[in-house]
Protein backbone atom coordinates (compact mmCIF):
# COMPACT_ATOMS: atom_id res chain seq x y z
CA UNK A 1 0.00 0.00 0.00
CA UNK A 2 1.60 3.28 -1.16
CA UNK A 3 1.54 6.53 1.10
CA UNK A 4 -0.92 8.13 -0.50
CA UNK A 5 -3.64 5.13 -0.68
CA UNK A 6 -2.51 4.69 3.41
CA UNK A 7 -3.80 8.27 3.98
CA UNK A 8 -7.09 7.89 2.24
CA UNK A 9 -7.80 4.20 4.13
CA UNK A 10 -6.83 6.15 6.98
CA UNK A 11 -9.49 8.90 6.67
CA UNK A 12 -11.82 6.62 5.93
CA UNK A 13 -11.67 4.45 8.84
CA UNK A 14 -10.56 6.72 11.08
CA UNK A 15 -13.63 6.52 13.96
CA UNK A 16 -12.34 3.19 14.49
CA UNK A 17 -8.99 2.81 12.88
CA UNK A 18 -7.44 -0.53 12.90
CA UNK A 19 -4.12 0.63 13.13
CA UNK A 20 -0.71 -1.35 13.81
CA UNK A 21 2.54 -0.22 14.35
CA UNK A 22 3.22 -1.78 11.01
CA UNK A 23 0.48 0.59 9.33
CA UNK A 24 2.21 3.57 11.11
CA UNK A 25 5.56 3.03 10.29
CA UNK A 26 4.66 3.36 6.44
CA UNK A 27 3.14 7.17 6.91
CA UNK A 28 6.59 7.93 8.42
CA UNK A 29 6.77 11.73 9.78
CA UNK A 30 3.46 12.73 9.66
CA UNK A 31 0.97 14.97 11.02
CA UNK A 32 -2.88 13.21 10.95
CA UNK A 33 -5.77 15.77 11.88
CA UNK A 34 -9.09 13.97 12.13
CA UNK A 35 -12.65 13.49 13.62
CA UNK A 36 -15.17 11.41 14.86
CA UNK A 37 -18.04 10.08 12.44
CA UNK A 38 -21.15 9.95 13.39
CA UNK A 39 -21.90 6.86 15.95
CA UNK A 40 -23.27 4.64 13.40
CA UNK A 41 -25.97 3.12 16.02
CA UNK A 42 -27.79 7.06 15.78
CA UNK A 43 -31.28 7.11 13.99
CA UNK A 44 -33.59 9.44 12.80
CA UNK A 45 -35.49 11.05 15.60
CA UNK A 46 -39.21 11.29 15.59
CA UNK A 47 -39.51 14.12 18.44
CA UNK A 48 -36.54 15.76 20.93
CA UNK A 49 -36.07 14.52 24.06
CA UNK A 50 -37.53 16.43 26.76
CA UNK A 51 -35.26 16.68 30.08
CA UNK A 52 -35.33 18.79 33.17
CA UNK A 53 -32.30 20.59 34.25
CA UNK A 54 -32.01 20.42 38.05
CA UNK A 55 -28.89 22.74 38.70
CA UNK A 56 -28.69 25.77 36.41
CA UNK A 57 -24.85 26.56 37.20
CA UNK A 58 -22.45 26.35 34.69
CA UNK A 59 -21.93 22.75 33.77
CA UNK A 60 -26.08 22.78 33.85
CA UNK A 61 -25.71 25.12 30.83
CA UNK A 62 -23.05 23.29 29.31
CA UNK A 63 -25.83 20.43 28.56
CA UNK A 64 -28.46 22.85 28.22
CA UNK A 65 -27.13 24.85 25.34
CA UNK A 66 -26.87 21.72 23.28
CA UNK A 67 -30.66 21.86 23.48
CA UNK A 68 -30.50 25.52 22.72
CA UNK A 69 -28.49 24.47 19.43
CA UNK A 70 -30.31 21.48 18.54
CA UNK A 71 -33.79 21.81 19.79
CA UNK A 72 -34.45 18.98 17.13
CA UNK A 73 -32.91 17.03 19.40
CA UNK A 74 -33.41 17.99 23.03
CA UNK A 75 -36.13 20.12 24.57
CA UNK A 76 -35.63 21.81 27.82
CA UNK A 77 -38.89 21.50 29.66
CA UNK A 78 -38.28 22.78 33.51
CA UNK A 79 -35.76 23.88 35.84
CA UNK A 80 -34.85 24.11 39.22
CA UNK A 81 -32.47 26.31 40.82
CA UNK A 82 -32.48 28.55 43.63
CA UNK A 83 -30.88 31.13 42.25
CA UNK A 84 -33.36 34.08 40.86
CA UNK A 85 -30.68 35.50 38.25
CA UNK A 86 -29.90 31.71 36.96
CA UNK A 87 -33.14 30.51 37.07
CA UNK A 88 -34.56 33.59 35.10
CA UNK A 89 -31.78 32.81 32.68
CA UNK A 90 -32.01 29.61 32.10
CA UNK A 91 -36.10 29.41 31.59
CA UNK A 92 -35.70 32.31 29.32
CA UNK A 93 -33.46 30.62 27.12
CA UNK A 94 -34.99 27.42 26.60
CA UNK A 95 -38.42 29.44 26.85
CA UNK A 96 -39.73 27.30 29.30
CA UNK A 97 -43.49 27.59 30.96
CA UNK A 98 -44.31 29.26 33.99
CA UNK A 99 -45.47 26.37 35.89
CA UNK A 100 -42.18 24.35 35.33
CA UNK A 101 -40.10 26.73 36.78
CA UNK A 102 -39.15 25.03 40.31
CA UNK A 103 -36.68 26.43 43.58
CA UNK A 104 -35.99 22.95 44.55
CA UNK A 105 -35.15 19.60 42.88
CA UNK A 106 -38.49 18.46 45.36
CA UNK A 107 -40.61 20.79 43.61
CA UNK A 108 -39.71 18.90 40.29
CA UNK A 109 -41.37 15.27 41.70
CA UNK A 110 -44.07 16.76 43.54
CA UNK A 111 -45.48 16.60 39.86
CA UNK A 112 -46.13 13.56 37.95
CA UNK A 113 -43.93 12.69 35.51
CA UNK A 114 -43.47 15.35 33.00
CA UNK A 115 -40.67 15.16 30.95
CA UNK A 116 -38.15 12.01 29.58
CA UNK A 117 -35.23 12.69 30.97
CA UNK A 118 -33.75 14.74 34.66
CA UNK A 119 -30.18 16.58 33.84
CA UNK A 120 -29.02 16.63 37.43
CA UNK A 121 -25.90 18.93 37.63
CA UNK A 122 -26.44 20.46 41.11
CA UNK A 123 -23.36 20.80 43.91
CA UNK A 124 -21.97 16.97 44.72
CA UNK A 125 -23.90 16.25 47.55
CA UNK A 126 -27.16 17.10 46.40
CA UNK A 127 -26.71 14.11 43.40
CA UNK A 128 -27.89 11.43 45.38
CA UNK A 129 -30.92 12.06 46.70
CA UNK A 130 -32.86 14.04 43.36
CA UNK A 131 -31.12 11.10 41.47
CA UNK A 132 -33.11 8.28 43.68
CA UNK A 133 -36.43 10.17 43.75
CA UNK A 134 -35.90 10.45 39.30
CA UNK A 135 -34.97 6.69 39.34
CA UNK A 136 -37.90 5.55 41.32
CA UNK A 137 -40.43 8.35 38.81
CA UNK A 138 -39.16 6.20 35.45
CA UNK A 139 -36.63 9.39 34.16
CA UNK A 140 -33.62 8.55 32.22
CA UNK A 141 -30.59 10.74 33.79
CA UNK A 142 -27.46 12.53 32.31
CA UNK A 143 -26.00 12.58 35.74
CA UNK A 144 -23.07 14.82 36.27
CA UNK A 145 -19.65 13.78 38.22
CA UNK A 146 -19.10 11.97 40.68
CA UNK A 147 -21.94 10.06 40.86
CA UNK A 148 -22.72 10.58 44.69
CA UNK A 149 -20.55 11.57 47.87
CA UNK A 150 -20.02 8.39 49.19
CA UNK A 151 -19.29 4.57 47.71
CA UNK A 152 -22.92 3.14 49.30
CA UNK A 153 -24.78 5.83 47.59
CA UNK A 154 -22.70 5.16 44.29
CA UNK A 155 -24.12 1.33 44.42
CA UNK A 156 -27.52 2.27 45.65
CA UNK A 157 -27.90 4.59 42.35
CA UNK A 158 -26.25 1.90 40.58
CA UNK A 159 -28.75 -1.05 42.03
CA UNK A 160 -32.21 0.99 41.58
CA UNK A 161 -30.79 1.57 37.93
CA UNK A 162 -30.93 -1.72 37.48
CA UNK A 163 -33.96 -2.61 39.09
CA UNK A 164 -36.15 0.22 37.54
CA UNK A 165 -34.11 -0.76 33.85
CA UNK A 166 -33.58 3.05 33.64
CA UNK A 167 -30.86 4.63 31.63
CA UNK A 168 -28.25 6.84 33.66
CA UNK A 169 -25.29 8.32 31.75
CA UNK A 170 -22.79 9.66 34.49
CA UNK A 171 -20.96 12.58 32.51
CA UNK A 172 -17.45 11.23 32.41
CA UNK A 173 -17.20 13.42 29.27
CA UNK A 174 -13.50 12.67 28.80
CA UNK A 175 -14.92 9.22 27.42
CA UNK A 176 -16.09 11.08 24.15
CA UNK A 177 -13.59 13.73 23.53
CA UNK A 178 -11.51 13.11 20.21
CA UNK A 179 -8.63 12.62 21.17
CA UNK A 180 -9.17 10.08 24.16
CA UNK A 181 -11.54 8.25 21.53
CA UNK A 182 -8.33 7.88 19.63
CA UNK A 183 -6.15 6.91 22.38
CA UNK A 184 -8.37 4.58 22.79
CA UNK A 185 -8.77 2.93 19.49
CA UNK A 186 -5.07 3.08 18.75
CA UNK A 187 -3.97 1.17 21.97
CA UNK A 188 -6.97 -1.67 21.43
CA UNK A 189 -5.40 -2.09 17.45
CA UNK A 190 -1.85 -2.25 18.70
CA UNK A 191 -0.55 0.60 18.03
CA UNK A 192 2.15 0.52 20.91
CA UNK A 193 2.02 -3.76 21.33
CA UNK A 194 0.93 -4.24 24.65
CA UNK A 195 0.38 -1.71 26.80
CA UNK A 196 2.95 -2.47 29.91
CA UNK A 197 2.40 1.25 31.99
CA UNK A 198 0.75 4.78 31.80
CA UNK A 199 1.32 7.95 33.41
CA UNK A 200 -1.29 10.24 33.40
CA UNK A 201 -1.49 14.45 34.35
CA UNK A 202 -3.94 16.71 35.29
CA UNK A 203 -2.28 20.17 35.80
CA UNK A 204 -5.04 22.03 37.75
CA UNK A 205 -3.68 25.29 37.02
CA UNK A 206 -2.51 27.26 40.02
CA UNK A 207 -5.77 29.99 39.97
CA UNK A 208 -8.12 27.40 39.22
CA UNK A 209 -7.12 25.49 42.16
CA UNK A 210 -7.47 28.62 43.96
CA UNK A 211 -10.78 29.48 42.15
CA UNK A 212 -12.61 26.12 42.89
CA UNK A 213 -10.87 23.87 45.70
CA UNK A 214 -9.54 27.07 48.01
CA UNK A 215 -12.36 29.45 48.32
CA UNK A 216 -14.57 27.87 45.67
CA UNK A 217 -17.36 25.00 46.16
CA UNK A 218 -15.45 22.30 46.84
CA UNK A 219 -13.42 24.22 49.10
CA UNK A 220 -14.34 21.48 51.71
CA UNK A 221 -14.31 17.71 51.46
CA UNK A 222 -16.17 16.92 54.02
CA UNK A 223 -19.38 19.16 52.54
CA UNK A 224 -18.63 18.38 49.51
CA UNK A 225 -16.31 15.55 48.27
CA UNK A 226 -12.69 14.68 48.11
CA UNK A 227 -10.60 16.28 45.46
CA UNK A 228 -9.95 12.95 43.72
CA UNK A 229 -13.73 12.52 43.09
CA UNK A 230 -14.56 16.13 42.52
CA UNK A 231 -11.42 16.83 40.44
CA UNK A 232 -10.18 13.74 38.95
CA UNK A 233 -12.74 11.25 38.82
CA UNK A 234 -12.39 11.96 34.87
CA UNK A 235 -8.75 11.01 35.00
CA UNK A 236 -9.26 7.82 37.04
CA UNK A 237 -11.70 7.07 34.68
CA UNK A 238 -9.79 7.56 31.79
CA UNK A 239 -6.60 5.43 32.80
CA UNK A 240 -9.41 2.58 33.33
CA UNK A 241 -11.03 3.13 30.11
CA UNK A 242 -7.88 2.93 27.96
CA UNK A 243 -6.02 0.53 29.62
CA UNK A 244 -9.75 -1.74 30.13
CA UNK A 245 -8.42 -3.77 32.43
CA UNK A 246 -9.84 -4.68 36.18
CA UNK A 247 -8.47 -2.74 38.48
CA UNK A 248 -6.76 -4.62 41.53
CA UNK A 249 -4.94 -2.49 43.82
CA UNK A 250 -4.18 1.57 44.89
CA UNK A 251 -1.96 3.72 46.81
CA UNK A 252 -2.51 7.52 46.96
CA UNK A 253 -0.53 10.20 49.04
CA UNK A 254 -0.74 13.75 49.24
CA UNK A 255 -1.78 16.92 51.79
CA UNK A 256 -2.60 20.31 51.83
CA UNK A 257 0.55 21.79 51.38
CA UNK A 258 0.56 25.52 50.58
CA UNK A 259 -2.66 27.16 51.13
CA UNK A 260 -2.96 27.08 54.82
CA UNK A 261 -2.59 29.61 57.38
CA UNK A 262 0.95 29.82 58.38
CA UNK A 263 2.10 30.61 55.31
CA UNK A 264 0.16 33.37 54.91
CA UNK A 265 2.19 36.57 53.27
CA UNK A 266 3.05 39.10 56.48
CA UNK A 267 0.84 42.40 55.66
CA UNK A 268 -1.84 40.31 54.49
CA UNK A 269 -5.68 40.40 55.45
CA UNK A 270 -8.63 38.39 56.20
CA UNK A 271 -10.02 39.52 52.68
CA UNK A 272 -7.88 41.04 49.37
CA UNK A 273 -10.59 43.96 49.59
CA UNK A 274 -9.16 44.60 53.12
CA UNK A 275 -6.53 46.81 52.48
CA UNK A 276 -4.02 43.50 52.34
CA UNK A 277 -0.43 44.82 51.89
CA UNK A 278 0.65 42.37 49.72
CA UNK A 279 -2.27 41.91 47.55
CA UNK A 280 -0.88 43.73 44.04
CA UNK A 281 2.23 40.75 44.00
CA UNK A 282 -0.12 38.36 45.34
CA UNK A 283 -0.66 35.45 42.48
CA UNK A 284 -4.20 34.05 43.95
CA UNK A 285 -5.78 38.12 44.31
CA UNK A 286 -8.92 38.00 44.41
CA UNK A 287 -8.67 41.61 42.96
CA UNK A 288 -6.94 40.87 39.98
CA UNK A 289 -8.36 37.39 39.06
CA UNK A 290 -12.59 38.42 39.22
CA UNK A 291 -12.12 42.70 38.45
CA UNK A 292 -9.09 43.46 36.87
CA UNK A 293 -8.61 40.47 34.49
CA UNK A 294 -12.80 39.39 34.20
CA UNK A 295 -12.03 35.91 34.84
CA UNK A 296 -14.28 33.12 35.90
CA UNK A 297 -17.37 35.00 36.82
CA UNK A 298 -20.34 32.68 35.89
CA UNK A 299 -20.22 32.05 40.01
CA UNK A 300 -20.68 35.45 40.96
CA UNK A 301 -24.03 35.84 39.16
CA UNK A 302 -23.43 39.16 37.80
CA UNK A 303 -26.11 41.16 36.03
CA UNK A 304 -26.85 41.87 32.24
CA UNK A 305 -25.90 45.26 32.49
CA UNK A 306 -22.30 45.00 32.14
CA UNK A 307 -21.87 48.87 32.91
CA UNK A 308 -22.77 47.63 36.46
CA UNK A 309 -20.09 44.79 36.51
CA UNK A 310 -17.23 46.18 38.07
CA UNK A 311 -18.91 47.92 40.72
CA UNK A 312 -21.09 44.28 41.65
CA UNK A 313 -17.93 41.92 41.31
CA UNK A 314 -15.68 44.08 44.08
CA UNK A 315 -19.12 44.15 46.41
CA UNK A 316 -19.46 40.44 45.88
CA UNK A 317 -15.75 40.23 46.94
CA UNK A 318 -16.48 42.18 49.86
CA UNK A 319 -19.40 39.57 50.79
CA UNK A 320 -18.65 35.62 49.96
CA UNK A 321 -15.88 33.50 50.17
CA UNK A 322 -14.77 34.23 46.57
CA UNK A 323 -13.26 37.47 47.99
CA UNK A 324 -11.30 35.92 50.83
CA UNK A 325 -7.54 35.27 51.23
CA UNK A 326 -6.27 31.82 50.12
CA UNK A 327 -4.60 30.84 53.61
CA UNK A 328 -7.44 32.14 55.76
CA UNK A 329 -10.33 29.67 54.14
CA UNK A 330 -12.10 26.79 55.49
CA UNK A 331 -10.14 24.58 53.11
CA UNK A 332 -8.78 21.09 53.17
CA UNK A 333 -8.78 19.71 50.15
CA UNK A 334 -4.84 18.60 49.26
CA UNK A 335 -3.55 20.62 46.58
CA UNK A 336 -0.87 17.95 45.50
CA UNK A 337 -1.91 14.20 44.96
CA UNK A 338 -0.48 11.07 43.61
CA UNK A 339 -1.90 7.47 43.00
CA UNK A 340 -0.30 4.58 41.86
CA UNK A 341 -2.68 1.79 40.45
CA UNK A 342 -2.20 -1.91 39.58
CA UNK A 343 -4.65 -3.57 36.96
CA UNK A 344 -4.64 -7.09 36.00
CA UNK A 345 -2.07 -8.41 33.92
CA UNK A 346 0.62 -6.73 35.77
CA UNK A 347 -0.06 -3.58 34.00
CA UNK A 348 0.50 -0.37 36.44
CA UNK A 349 -0.68 3.52 36.40
CA UNK A 350 0.91 6.37 37.64
CA UNK A 351 -1.60 9.85 38.45
CA UNK A 352 -0.72 13.04 39.80
CA UNK A 353 -2.80 16.09 40.21
CA UNK A 354 -1.26 19.33 40.45
CA UNK A 355 -2.23 22.83 41.69
CA UNK A 356 0.97 24.33 41.19
CA UNK A 357 1.50 25.05 37.32
CA UNK A 358 0.87 28.44 35.17
CA UNK A 359 -0.86 25.56 32.21
CA UNK A 360 -4.19 22.80 32.21
CA UNK A 361 -4.83 20.20 29.84
CA UNK A 362 -4.16 17.10 30.64
CA UNK A 363 -0.85 15.09 29.40
CA UNK A 364 -0.74 11.30 28.71
CA UNK A 365 2.26 8.84 28.41
CA UNK A 366 1.31 4.88 27.34
CA UNK A 367 4.65 2.86 27.28
CA UNK A 368 4.01 -0.21 25.14
CA UNK A 369 6.08 -3.05 24.30
CA UNK A 370 6.44 -1.98 20.64
CA UNK A 371 5.52 1.50 20.51
CA UNK A 372 4.89 4.64 22.73
CA UNK A 373 2.24 7.30 22.98
CA UNK A 374 2.34 10.93 24.13
CA UNK A 375 -0.35 13.62 24.46
CA UNK A 376 -1.83 16.62 25.81
CA UNK A 377 -4.93 16.79 24.21
CA UNK A 378 -3.74 19.10 21.38
CA UNK A 379 -2.26 16.06 19.43
CA UNK A 380 -1.47 12.65 20.24
CA UNK A 381 2.29 11.24 18.88
CA UNK A 382 3.02 7.23 18.73
CA UNK A 383 6.39 6.33 17.65
CA UNK A 384 6.80 2.75 16.21
CA UNK A 385 10.15 1.23 18.67
CA UNK A 386 11.31 -0.52 15.67
CA UNK A 387 11.28 1.80 13.03
CA UNK A 388 11.55 5.54 15.34
CA UNK A 389 9.14 6.74 13.14
CA UNK A 390 6.63 8.88 14.75
CA UNK A 391 2.56 9.57 13.74
CA UNK A 392 0.67 13.02 15.01
CA UNK A 393 -3.22 12.61 15.34
CA UNK A 394 -4.54 16.16 15.83
CA UNK A 395 -7.75 16.01 16.93
CA UNK A 396 -10.48 18.76 15.65
CA UNK A 397 -13.66 18.75 17.85
CA UNK A 398 -16.68 21.31 18.09
CA UNK A 399 -15.95 22.86 21.67
CA UNK A 400 -19.39 24.12 23.32
CA UNK A 401 -20.11 28.19 22.94
CA UNK A 402 -19.36 30.02 25.77
CA UNK A 403 -17.60 27.60 27.94
CA UNK A 404 -14.13 27.12 25.75
CA UNK A 405 -12.65 25.78 28.62
CA UNK A 406 -15.45 23.80 29.87
CA UNK A 407 -15.63 21.78 26.42
CA UNK A 408 -13.54 18.51 27.55
CA UNK A 409 -12.04 18.82 24.01
CA UNK A 410 -14.99 18.38 22.61
CA UNK A 411 -16.42 15.51 25.27
CA UNK A 412 -19.34 17.22 26.25
CA UNK A 413 -21.47 17.57 23.32
CA UNK A 414 -20.40 14.62 22.16
CA UNK A 415 -21.96 13.08 25.43
CA UNK A 416 -25.27 14.60 24.88
CA UNK A 417 -25.63 13.68 21.91
CA UNK A 418 -25.40 10.07 22.88
CA UNK A 419 -27.46 9.97 25.68
CA UNK A 420 -30.02 11.71 23.42
CA UNK A 421 -30.06 8.92 21.14
CA UNK A 422 -30.08 6.52 23.68
CA UNK A 423 -32.89 7.71 25.31
CA UNK A 424 -34.96 8.00 22.31
CA UNK A 425 -34.21 4.47 21.11
CA UNK A 426 -34.41 3.54 25.12
CA UNK A 427 -30.77 1.48 23.92
CA UNK A 428 -27.87 2.49 26.99
CA UNK A 429 -25.52 0.44 24.39
CA UNK A 430 -25.00 3.74 22.53
CA UNK A 431 -23.21 5.12 25.85
CA UNK A 432 -19.74 4.34 26.80
CA UNK A 433 -20.24 5.84 30.55
CA UNK A 434 -23.43 4.83 31.58
CA UNK A 435 -23.15 3.93 35.58
CA UNK A 436 -22.26 0.23 35.04
CA UNK A 437 -19.26 1.53 33.40
CA UNK A 438 -18.39 4.85 35.30
CA UNK A 439 -18.92 3.24 38.94
CA UNK A 440 -15.39 1.15 39.06
CA UNK A 441 -13.47 4.31 38.77
CA UNK A 442 -15.22 6.05 41.36
CA UNK A 443 -14.11 2.70 43.64
CA UNK A 444 -10.50 3.51 42.60
CA UNK A 445 -10.81 6.95 43.90
CA UNK A 446 -13.23 6.26 47.45
CA UNK A 447 -10.20 3.56 47.70
CA UNK A 448 -7.24 6.22 46.95
CA UNK A 449 -8.89 8.50 49.50
CA UNK A 450 -8.89 5.57 52.31
CA UNK A 451 -5.32 4.78 51.30
CA UNK A 452 -4.04 8.87 51.40
CA UNK A 453 -5.50 9.02 54.73
CA UNK A 454 -4.43 5.59 56.38
CA UNK A 455 -1.30 5.06 54.53
CA UNK A 456 -1.95 1.82 53.25
CA UNK A 457 -2.45 -0.07 49.93
CA UNK A 458 -5.85 -0.71 48.90
CA UNK A 459 -7.75 -3.23 47.37
CA UNK A 460 -10.38 -2.45 44.42
CA UNK A 461 -13.15 -4.77 44.85
CA UNK A 462 -15.90 -4.42 42.56
CA UNK A 463 -19.38 -6.21 43.55
CA UNK A 464 -21.33 -7.60 41.09
CA UNK A 465 -25.49 -6.15 41.05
Amino acid sequence: MNRRNLLKSLGLSIGAAVISTESLAKLGENKYGYTLPENPLYKPMDKPVTAITIGAGSRGNVYGNFAAKYPEQMNIVGVAEPIKLRNDRYTKKHNIPEANRFDTWEDVFNRPKFADAVIISTPDNLHYAPCMKALSMGYDILLEKPIAPTEKECRNILALAKKEGRIVAVCHVLRYAPYFVKMKELISQGAVGEVVSVQHFEPIEHTHMAHSYVRGNWHNSKETTPIILAKSCHDLDIIKWVINKPSKQIVAMGDLKWFRRENAPEGSTARCTDGCAVERECPYSAIRHYHDDRRRLSVLNLPDDKSKHGEVIMERLKTTNYGRCVYRMENDQPDHYITSIMFEDNVTANFSMEAFTSYHGRRTRIMGAMGDMVGDMDELVVTDFRTGKSTKFVPKAEDVEGYKNSGHGGGDWFLVKDFVQAVSQQNPALLTSTIDESIESHIMGFMAEESRKKGKVMPIRMQKV
